[in-house]
């Protein structure tokens, strides 16, 4: 085994549906549904199709075919040769056929048909547990955002204490991103791909006619419980791309929601913290942010995954290209892996999140009302003067007694005003906790 996740810790323990024995599986599966479509349209007799599917392992559709005796590790040594696994496996599969059935495994098929739509079966499977893990974190962040809705906080923009806010309408602002992310998983289109050789079903209609060609794809993935392709997509890779790009977007959201929590998660922050943890080797008394860190670690790889999906999958060449189709494999693989491992462990640590309510009060009047500079700057200008008003900022940056300069210059030119309603941090909060009262839902922009 050459990777058994010891260097993907952050996937480790939840890309089983991606592993190479998944996809050998779906390979088998693609196979076995290939011949069942056949005997579907009326080509195939009922003895072949009974005899593949019970020698191959069938189980019924949506399940992967079990107990076929070929392993991912043969096909993998086997199909350098040719350049992709499905050349072996065929040999193998027919083997275990061992009569003239067997010429109703792969009928009609090149190795294009079966990877594309073993990916996509698996894919199908991993994009289920993903929208699963979305679905728990998306309830949890909900909840949490309207328990915190009156929880005042400081913004911070460029790493430095900007205006007023509330924790909650952070908070939403992740729920927002992993309402977007599951919205677009949802829109992803997972078709079935049977085409032939160059993409014009010739040997199937060879095989048939055209109507029966026609209707064996619609059977195909039927069996397979994807999507009938609208037309043959052996080069207008959009099923990758479009599939990529919805992951890309995931783990960018996981990614930005795990990044505040390990920021706010740090000692002089000290806002946030995991409920379980992690320590150091070295430093017994560090309970390190490890699922934050897990999480940023795979959205950190996906854009990359993403770009590689598009300069090979859509600019792929001819009706198969040199390299292309193959560099797809593994990326598209990777990803989803990478989203499986995110997601679920987003799930967790927003499920087990902590929050030091005094850490967040003391932090928001940190720099002694500093944060209400803006408002200052709108409201107090056409009262003092705008220069007034700087000069009272310089001076409080320097450590003056905001509320005491303040008062000071709004007494020295004859005005009066709320100058306690106007330092009040609670009275420049926006729209926050309306923000943070009302998520966003599926299908749904703010």
């Amino acid at each position: 085994m050459i990777d058994e996740g010891l260097l993907s810790p952050g996937t480790s323990g939840h890309d089983e549906s991606v592993s190479d024995t998944a996809v050998c599986d779906a390979l088998v599966t693609v196979e076995i549904a290939l011949t069942r479509a056949w005997g579907d349209v009326g080509a195939a007799p009922e003895t072949a199709v009974t005899t593949v599917g019970e020698a191959l392992g069938w189980s019924g559709a949506g399940e992967l075919a079990r107990g076929h005796g070929v392993s991912a590790a043969e096909l993998a040594a086997a199909g350098r040769a040719g350049g992709n696994p499905v050349i072996p496996l065929v040999k193998r599969l027919r083997a275990v056929i061992g009569d003239d059935r067997a010429e109703w495994v792969h009928r009609g098929a090149t190795s294009q048909d079966i990877l594309d739509s073993a990916l996509m079966l698996v894919a199908a499977r991993a994009v289920v547990e993903i929208e699963a893990a979305l679905t728990a974190l998306d309830a949890s962040l909900r909840s949490l955002a309207v328990a915190e809705q009156d929880t005042l906080s400081v913004a911070r923009t460029l790493t430095q204490h900007a205006v007023p806010t509330t924790l909650g309408a952070r908070i939403a602002g992740w729920q927002q991103g992993v309402a977007r992310a599951l919205v677009r998983l949802a829109g992803v289109h997972l078709p079935a791909q049977l085409a032939g050789a160059g993409g014009t079903l010739a040997a199937f209609v060879e095989r048939s006619d055209a109507d029966t060609a026609a209707r064996l794809v619609d059977a195909f993935a039927a069996q397979l419980k994807l999507e009938a392709p609208s037309a043959p997509w052996h080069t207008s890779r959009w099923p990758i791309t479009e599939l990529g790009d919805a992951l890309v977007q995931t783990l960018d959201a996981l990614g930005k929601m795990a990044a505040d929590v390990a920021t706010a998660s740090r000692t002089e922050i000290g806002e946030l913290a995991e409920g379980a943890g992690g320590g150091s080797s070295a430093m017994p008394q560090k309970r390190n942010p490890v699922a934050s860190v897990l999480i940023r670690s795979c959205a950190l790889r996906a854009p990359q995954l993403g770009a590689t999906l598009h300069l090979a999958a859509a600019l792929a060449a001819d009706e198969r290209p040199d390299g292309a189709w193959h560099a797809e494999w593994q990326t598209l693989r990777e990803l989803l892996r990478l989203s499986l491992g995110g997601s679920a462990l987003a799930a967790e640590l927003i499920a087990d999140l902590r929050i030091d309510h005094d850490a967040v009060a003391r932090n928001a009047v940190l720099t002694g009302g500093l944060v209400l500079a803006e408002r200052l700057s709108t409201s107090l200008a056409p009262v003092i003067g705008a220069e007034a008003v700087s000069r009272i900022i310089a001076a409080a940056s320097e450590g003056g007694d905001l509320r005491a300069l303040v008062a000071d210059s709004v007494r020295d030119a004859g005005a009066e005003l709320d100058i306690d309603a106007l330092l009040d941090p609670r009275g420049y909060l926006g729209l926050a906790e309306e923000l943070a009262t009302a998520p966003t839902s599926k299908g749904e922009d703010r």
